[in-house]
């Protein structure tokens, strides 16, 4: 009988410490041994972090999100970590001084999307484990796999290493914002504080956490991200006197104009007749067409497999205008996008009401690809609707950023490729991620630092119901948390021999 260690075998630790890194990670052995002892511990601190959500949409739990994100800091060994103030939610800063030739930055949310209870299959702030078939364990809730999952993930590999009796390869720079799920509102006031951009300017570059391996256990390397805008569009009693100030009879829509179809007719102006391709004016003169090397990249990824495991995960059957698969991803990879999140007006229940609705609103997102920025995505829009005569339409922009973009050569990059032909894993290299994350604030003036995202392991249902992260995997070729921590451990160390490679 195999005795039990902290919730596996000593067999299930040696194969944890017998990865092919070992040469470049000191006490690999030891090392795992700990992130296996930890955990039990592991797993409830990213319960009792899912069971506190911090909502900056609904101004829910921000000062607390804030508090117990610096304490998590403070617990994983970073010497020093403080609350920055913002014009909207507060973000944290921190620093650890392992004593290292090469700093790295790290880029943490500590926020989440919001949810309807009764969308979920489990209460989504009670992180329940739950079994899901030829997966293994998982952990539901909402923010599990987006993003706290593997941030808790990262910040257990660097308490496993200083547990081991060992610094850290490298001096880490963190900041954690509390706005990433409405575009990083405010986000760039705090990389703007002298304190924290000094810290960050000698780092060699960015980092976000993620879970991101396949159901077969290959893996993706992005070289960047989209930006992203939010805003809303409003029509009503409100931003103009031909309008109701609340939803009146409807027999009077024969003498009064209606807010929800003029809010229609603006937003038909916004797209082409195909109903996709945006045809705001002037939205294409900056956008930056594919490079050879990336449709190259694009081309290799463009497998049958993977072609059937997207349309399965999406629901769908065939993509825009039945494009092959290749040509769906040059257009999800290179193209900006004007998408409606949602639309609200009048009477939306059961049966009819007979109303004309005093208010027309529209929640939507821009998707922007390099060289276009988020300032003149929103000129374009407001001069567009001008040019129209819809200057009853009221825009507000809530958020938003520009895109991203990091070299091939970057210590992060080659650092990722090292370890995924170390240990076996398939992987691909993308242009770019069709989501978004706000790197281009590393990424621009005045820091011009590369960024990237890191991790593997597996999750799903971001921003839906029923999220989850997988904690322990029945296929031998996916990630479980202890894994995925190993993982950071390796990637910590590959970053400081790449950056003194380079140099």
């Amino acid at each position: 009988m195999t005795q039990a260690f902290a919730g596996w075998t000593f067999a299930a630790v040696i194969a944890l410490a017998s990865a092919p890194l070992a040469a470049e990670t000191p006490q690999r052995e030891k090392i795992a041994a700990t992130v296996a002892a930890q955990h039990d511990a592991t797993v409830k601190a990213l319960q009792d972090w899912v069971a506190l959500p911090t909502i900056a949409a609904e101004q829910r739990g921000t000062p607390e999100g804030a508090e117990y994100m610096m304490k998590l800091a403070r617990d994983a060994g970073f010497q020093q970590a403080k609350i920055i103030p913002t014009d909207g939610v507060p973000a944290v800063f921190a620093t650890l001084d392992a004593g290292a030739k090469t700093t790295v930055g790290i880029y943490f949310m500590y926020d989440v999307k919001q949810f309807d209870p009764a969308e979920w299959n489990t209460p989504p702030l009670e992180a329940t484990l739950v079994e899901r078939p030829g997966e293994g364990t998982a952990i539901v809730g909402r923010g599990v796999v987006n993003q706290k999952g593997p941030e808790m993930a990262f910040l257990s590999a660097i308490k496993a290493i200083q547990a081991s009796g060992r610094k850290l390869p490298v001096n880490l720079v963190l900041v954690a914002e509390g706005e990433e799920e409405v575009a990083s509102t405010h986000f760039d006031q705090v990389v703007a504080v002298p304190e924290v951009q000094a810290a960050l300017s000698k780092a060699i570059g960015v980092f976000i956490p993620s879970a991101a391996q396949n159901r077969d256990g290959s893996a993706e390397i992005t070289l960047g991200a989209k930006g992203a805008v939010e805003f809303q569009l409003v029509v009503g009693g409100e931003t103009s006197d031909k309008y109701p100030k609340t939803d009146i009879h409807s027999s009077n829509y024969a003498r009064i104009e209606s807010p929800a179809w003029r809010l229609v007719k603006a937003l038909d102006t916004l797209v082409a007749d195909d109903g996709h391709t945006p045809a705001i004016d002037g939205w294409f003169e900056n956008v930056q067409p594919l490079t050879p090397r990336q449709k190259e990249l694009i081309a290799q990824g463009a497998t049958p497999e993977r072609e059937h495991q997207e349309k399965a995960a999406l629901g769908i059957g065939q993509f825009i205008e039945n494009e092959d698969y290749r040509t769906s991803l040059e257009r999800f990879y290179s193209q900006p996008t004007v998408n409606i999140q949602g639309l609200v007006s009048g009477y939306i229940g059961e049966g009819g009401k007979t109303v004309l609705p005093g208010r027309a609103e529209a929640k939507l997102e821009f998707r922007l690809v390099p060289k276009m920025t988020k300032a003149e995505a929103v000129s374009k829009l407001q001069a567009h609707l001008a040019k129209r005569g819809f200057d009853d339409v009221r825009v507000t922009v809530s958020g938003g950023y520009g895109p991203n973009e990091t070299a091939e050569d970057a210590a992060l990059i080659r650092a990722q490729k090292k370890l995924f032909e170390a240990t076996g894993i398939p992987y691909t290299i993308r242009p770019r991620n069709a989501g978004s994350w706000p790197g281009v604030i590393f990424n621009g003036a005045p820091l011009n630092l590369p960024a990237s995202q890191f991790g593997l392991g597996r999750g799903g249902g971001a921003h839906a119901p029923n999220e989850w992260f997988l904690i322990k995997s029945s296929n031998p070729e996916v990630y479980g948390l202890d894994q995925v921590t190993m993982a950071y451990v390796d990637y910590l160390y590959l970053i400081a021999e790449e950056a003194k490679a380079k140099k």
